[in-house]
């Protein structure tokens, strides 16, 4: 949750520090940017070095993140004009420890878990990163009425990371089970690094998905990051901004659940990953056009709620697709290939969106705290977004087609 701090109190967040929203955005951007290269050398250590090495590495560069961020609000360090810049570096930091973490689910799952097992056990790891979001979502605005109660938010967020830091220094002492738990964890045939880059990118089917795929994680990155500042300038509060957030993020681990389960049972990756495309491009056109209008809380609150049961459930399963569509190159390498390119997607939605934006009058009916100038209308930012969540959906659905390369090996 530590990359979506601020996102939720963007406007108290910009008053406290005394910056422009767009510096509160680039605390977000940082992760994205920041992933895109290190991204690759998640992958090498995930798939050379091990599970592990990765998540311990993460862990670990969490807790130093936190605590840099932490100085940035110490006011007996005097660092007035420089509490940003410490505030960044922290989230730098942070933002090595993301790759390490969000590329591990599909090797845990296919090196500790049997393959009727693997997609349900991929979706319950792949959650913890949603599950983040949801807390921050609901605990920021929480903790953070007035823009005074940013430390106490800091120091909160702080610990967890150092919690989760303990227990994987501590408690995780194998990389692989003693009992290899299906027959292609048992005889691991995953290419060198660099020869299964080649064979990613070489692979029409991987690349079609990598590219929609990502685009989709992208765009969810964006919706999350953004929602507070679309929303209040039609009046609605910080703390409806985080509900929304909170919906959209309960209702996908209940459609990643469901949907996990029934992919484990039928193996139909491919045509769950389509319709459920299909259908959050269409919760986001809904969405997009209701937030334009003023007092539309219930019927946001739905189409926040569909977007996430029908995108978040695409995540894991998307993730498993990556591999079988990729095997023999390692999982670490598939899945993080898809995350680098949500990245650079991602990163080019959120300055293309913030430029869309346009300064209005200032409104009594707005919630910005901080209009300096007017609040910023994104009536064209959430359209293009929704726009081109149709477009990808409709790319996938028309041009990816794959066989199950890994389930026809272990059969």
């Amino acid at each position: 949750q530590l990359w979506l701090t601020f996102a939720p109190v963007a406007d108290k967040t910009a008053v406290y520090f005394d910056i422009s929203l767009g510096m509160v955005n680039w605390l977000s951007i940082v992760y994205l940017l920041i992933s895109i290269p290190f991204g690759l050398v998640a992958t090498w250590v995930l798939d050379s070095v091990g599970l592990r090495c990765s998540v311990i590495l993460s862990a670990w560069l969490n807790m130093v993140g936190s605590i840099i961020r932490i100085f940035s609000v110490l006011k007996f360090l005097s660092l007035s004009s420089q509490s940003y810049w410490y505030l960044f570096i922290g989230q730098c930091f942070c933002a090595l420890a993301q790759p390490l973490i969000i590329f591990s689910p599909t090797k845990l799952a296919a090196l500790w878990f049997p393959d009727h097992q693997r997609a349900t056990a991929n979706m319950i790891a792949s959650m913890s990163n949603p599950l983040g979001i949801l807390i921050a979502n609901v605990l920021s605005p929480a903790l953070v009425p007035e823009g005074k109660r940013i430390p106490l938010m800091l120091g909160v967020y702080a610990i967890p990371a150092v919690t989760a830091c303990a227990l994987a220094t501590v408690g995780i002492h194998e990389k692989v089970p003693p009992t290899p738990p299906s027959a292609s964890a048992t005889n691991s045939t995953s290419k060198p690094f660099l020869t299964g880059l080649k064979m990613l990118l070489r692979n029409k089917p991987y690349v079609i998905l990598a590219v929609c795929f990502g685009g989709g994680i992208g765009m969810f990155t964006c919706f999350s990051a953004l929602l507070e500042q679309i929303l209040c300038e039609k009046g609605y509060s910080n703390e409806f901004a985080g509900l929304n957030g909170a919906l959209f993020t309960v209702c996908g681990l209940l459609g990643a659940f469901l949907l996990g389960l029934y992919v484990d049972r039928t193996r139909k990756f491919i045509e769950s990953t389509k319709i459920c495309f299909c259908l959050s491009a269409l919760a986001s056109i809904v969405f997009a056009v209701t937030s334009r209008f003023r007092h539309q809380a219930v019927m946001l609150a739905i189409t926040s709620s569909l977007f996430g049961f029908f995108g978040f459930a695409i995540y894991p399963i998307a993730m498993e697709l990556a591999v079988e569509c990729s095997y023999p190159v390692g999982e670490g390498t598939s899945t993080g290939l898809i995350f680098v390119a949500s990245q650079i997607e991602g990163v080019i939605l959120m300055i293309l969106l913030q430029a869309l934006t346009v300064r209005v009058s200032e409104d009594p009916a707005s919630t910005c705290s901080l209009d300096q100038g007017g609040a910023l209308d994104w009536t064209t930012p959430v359209l293009v977004l929704a726009g081109l969540c149709s477009a990808m959906a409709c790319f996938f659905v028309i041009f990816f087609h794959t066989d199950y390369k890994r389930l026809h090996a272990e059969t």
